[in-house]
């Protein structure tokens, strides 16, 4: 048996609100802030799934996207040392199709079932771009969902499932693509979206026996809105009732990782005995039958989607939104810190830069960052442990802002901070606003991209305020 035994997911801090897209448009969707992309929203969606897990019992890491920032390197291995997960697990991508975080999901309890792995993480994100003006801009939002798949202790039981592959050209990006491309709408959304999904939902429910009034909730990750009344009547199902919230108001189409944030939406308010249709779509698509269990009480304390959504900050800016995506460029960048890049030095240090570890002295007790020989305290050599500090909140103890830095970023704002049970570390400061910043603040430490040079993206750990403090409409000031 195999099945999901946790839960997480991210959504970016920062909304676009749709007037500023266009005057009219209601609602919000979630944008990454200048620093994010879809690796560092699945570290912060892994990181979220993994709360209470025992990191070294995980044998593999599948990660889904279609908007990964490198064309040939893998990145289930960047996720997988950032969540400091052990080296001898199993690693891979899935991409090209909005339908690859339900493959990695079966490849999972594939393996699992299998014996080849007694737990596995899954983990979606995605933060694609539709052309200025177009229905995937106004719909299309960013964000990441993780789950862990294994043996015992199973919150979800997947019960059954049911795949159909279809060739077809309606949603596409080809090499150098910045934006999505669609064929003509009534053929990517009938044809495509609508047949294709309700096939597969109908010869799942042939295989089972059952009917869709024996689900307590159907997942439906349609490409827009407007699809949904048209596919629940071909269901026949009550959208108002027993379709899952596809959050498009709030948080928007979130590409790969769309289906199982979903989930997890559907999860955080799930109860035992609820049996549940998991749907996702893409050249095809991915049906499965869930039961949730007892189980299911025990993994309630994520941030996951309600916790992400209840904190955010709207940008009304549409200019800030283009910059913040690099299509509006106001000036030549300087080189910001990590501009520099050496895949050697990366490989050296990549134990207190992936998982942030530093060392606690074993004659003193005393935890410092960067690692050193010799503690700075007691003044023993050689004598420590690596402790991870990536999980850790911590206190500002002091702070400056810089402006002669990016416009996007300005003011850049650098903290010295102290971590709950020692260390002290210099940080760069992320998701924050100046005027609200102050000496013992409480932050936590969140993975961001401190740039990209020559095609080769560089990875850090920044400090940010505590996402469960309460936030204000606005930006820096």
């Amino acid at each position: 048996m195999a099945g999901i035994t946790s839960y997480g997911a991210y959504v970016p801090l920062w909304r676009l609100s749709r007037d500023a897209i266009m005057k009219g448009l209601r609602g919000e969707k979630a944008i990454r802030y200048f620093d994010e992309d879809s690796t560092t929203m699945a570290v912060a969606a892994a990181l979220d799934c993994l709360k209470g897990q025992d990191r070294d019992a995980i044998d593999g890491l599948f990660y889904a996207t279609t908007t990964a920032p490198y064309k040939e390197k893998q990145i289930a291995t960047t996720i997988a040392a950032a969540a400091d997960l052990r080296q001898d697990i199993i690693t891979a991508d899935f991409s090209n199709s909005l339908r690859a975080g339900t493959a990695a999901l079966r490849a999972a309890l594939d393996a699992v079932k299998a014996g080849s792995a007694k737990q596995v993480l899954v983990v979606a994100s995605d933060c694609r771009m539709g052309a200025p003006g177009t229905d995937f801009e106004q719909n299309g939002g960013d964000g990441a969902a993780a789950v862990l798949v294994g043996d015992s202790a199973i919150a979800v039981n997947v019960e059954e499932s049911h795949a159909i592959s279809r060739e077809l050209h309606d949603i596409w990006r080809s090499e150098g693509d910045t934006y999505i491309r669609a064929w003509e709408d009534r053929f990517a959304y009938t044809t495509g979206y609508r047949d294709t999904v309700a096939e597969a939902v109908t010869s799942l429910l042939q295989k089972t026996n059952l009917t869709p009034g024996d689900f307590a909730k159907i997942i439906l990750a349609p490409p827009n809105p407007k699809i949904m009344g048209d596919l629940s009547k071909k269901l026949g199902i009550d959208p108002k009732i027993q379709v899952q919230d596809t959050l498009f108001d709030v948080m928007g189409n979130t590409g790969t990782a769309f289906p199982l944030m979903l989930l997890v939406a559907t999860l955080e308010e799930a109860k035992a005995g609820d049996r549940l249709l998991l749907t996702s779509y893409g050249n095809g698509a991915d049906v499965f039958m869930l039961t949730v269990t007892d189980q299911i009480d025990k993994i309630r304390d994520r941030a996951g989607i309600k916790g992400n959504l209840e904190k955010k900050r709207i940008v009304d800016d549409y200019r800030t939104y283009l910059q913040w995506r690099e299509l509006l460029v106001f000036e030549a960048q300087p080189t910001p810190p990590g501009g520099h890049i050496s895949a050697t030095a990366l490989w050296r240090d990549r134990s207190q830069i992936f998982p942030l570890h530093g060392l606690k002295c074993k004659s003193c007790n005393s935890v410092h960052f960067p690692p050193q020989r010799v503690c700075p305290k007691c003044r023993s050599k050689d004598q420590f442990d690596e402790v991870r500090l990536s999980d850790k909140k911590g206190k500002i103890f002091t702070f400056t802002a810089d402006y002669i830095c990016s416009r996007k970023e300005a003011p850049r704002v650098t903290a010295v901070i102290d971590f709950e049970g020692g260390g002290r570390m210099v940080t760069i400061m992320t998701d924050r606003v100046l005027d609200e910043i102050a000496v013992e603040m409480p932050v936590e430490m969140s993975f961001r991209k401190l740039v990209t040079q020559d095609g080769f993206h560089n990875y850090f750990w920044k400090s940010m305020p505590l996402r469960s403090q309460s936030y204000t409409k606005g930006g820096d000031k």
